[in-house]
């Protein structure tokens, strides 16, 4: 076992030499893995620049040979994932260490994204202060700001490198996460600050029956990450109460999880009961960063920092038609629920979004598409009790079905 340390030895061979010899001092086996490109090593590497752009498929000399810097990146991030990839595979890695600027980060982040949570990744960057949710993704990267630039080793890199060979070192030597004997099955739900009376209830429904429940707010992140763990295998089912996420693709608002939220546990085969919770809504920022190409559409501040905006019967419709296709063409026990009522907090009889035209179109675009996923229309709110039970009932038995066949 080892900690594999990622950096471009032509630009940060001394500084990686130097964490190198921080974490041998501790104890712990590395590997030192050079994804440079350009001018020549300055220390000696476990896995050479060479081997790392064969397993990306290419050469060295033909990396070089085109002169795209963006190219030489790009391969080296697929060559370092492979590595990486392969040793978790074979049980031979104890966590992974990146340093680097622009990219180095996005070799070594990449890297890391492929390994399971919990397997230690530590990135010691100059970018770590910013915008960091493209290298993080949906994984726990933790980002280590260097302060200056990986440019020499004098006070400060010292001390940054030195603390994250600690932090590693630590990790590392901890060993592997073993699951708990009393680990439940788990489940994903997803949340919003106007569907949470639902979830509340239904969570404590599933929590009696013996489950875990993971709830991730749909801010974007939160639904990327619901849809990475179902990819993963580690859920028993998803009870996906807020797609709100969908609206904000659609319309352009600034919560979008992408094209491919309410398709994981589809294609993965996990039971999943999914509804329209906050589909009544856009995301915003202040109030003052709403394009200016809606200003005669409907608005509710929720905070200063956060505008909300009432989604249309056409955008309704659309929307009913593009969950209603995702969630037919799901290969597990899969259901849908609508709650006649409203679709979150502020859509009811006297909020501010109430529209029966627009929960009216949503259906309409639902019943369009769904297939053969059976729909369920309760003349219920999405945060009355009965609803969330009634949700919560329904995903008990699409799992309790599941378990007695072959997965």
């Amino acid at each position: 076992m080892a900690v594999y340390l990622l950096a471009t030895l032509d630009t940060k061979g001394d500084e990686a030499d130097f964490v190198r010899r921080e974490l041998a001092a501790r104890g712990v086996a590395v590997v030192l893995v050079d994804t440079g490109c350009l001018g020549a090593p300055r220390v000696r590497a476990d896995v050479t620049r060479e081997q790392v752009f064969a397993v990306a498929g290419t050469t060295l000399d033909a990396v070089r040979a085109r002169g795209d810097r963006g190219e030489a990146v790009t391969l080296a991030a697929q060559g370092a994932t492979e590595l990486v990839r392969a040793a978790h595979e074979r049980n031979e890695l104890d966590g992974v260490l990146g340093l680097g600027g622009g990219a180095g980060t996005t070799i070594g982040t990449a890297a890391m994204r492929v390994l399971p949570i919990g397997v230690p990744k530590l990135m010691v960057s100059t970018l770590a202060s910013g915008e960091t949710s493209h290298f993080v993704g949906t994984k726990d990267v933790c980002m280590l700001h260097a302060v200056a630039d990986i440019a020499g080793l004098n006070r400060i890199s010292r001390a940054v490198l030195s603390r994250a060979a600690q932090a590693m070192a630590g990790m590392a030597l901890a060993g592997p996460l073993r699951a708990d004997a009393g680990d439940r099955p788990l489940v994903a739900a997803s949340m919003f600050g106007v569907t949470t009376p639902c979830v509340e209830r239904a969570r404590a429904v599933l929590e009696a029956a013996g489950y875990e429940v993971l709830v991730f707010h749909a801010t974007g992140s939160g639904g990327r990450t619901l849809e990475a763990l179902a990819e993963s295998g580690m859920l028993d089912g998803v009870l996906d109460v807020t797609t709100t996420e969908l609206a904000d693709e659609l319309v352009g608002g600034v919560l979008s999880a992408g094209p491919d939220r309410v398709t994981a546990a589809g294609k993965r085969g996990v039971p999943q009961v999914v509804s329209v919770g906050a589909l009544d809504m856009v995301n915003f920022h202040a109030r003052a960063t709403v394009p200016a190409k809606f200003a005669d559409r409907r608005f509710y501040a929720h905070n200063a920092n956060v505008t909300l905006m009432r989604t249309t019967p056409a955008e309704n419709a659309e929307l009913g038609r593009r969950l209603g296709a995702k969630l037919a063409a799901s290969r597990g026990p899969t259901e849908l629920f609508f709650p006649l009522r409203g679709v979150s907090a502020i859509e009811q009889v006297g909020q501010p979004f109430d529209d029966p035209a627009a929960r009216k179109e949503l259906l309409a675009g639902l019943r369009a598409t769904h297939g053969a996923v059976p729909l369920h229309e309760l003349d219920l709110h999405v945060n009355d009790a009965a609803f969330a039970e009634a949700m919560a009932t329904k995903l008990l038995e699409l799992m309790r079905s599941a378990t007695k066949k072959p997965r």
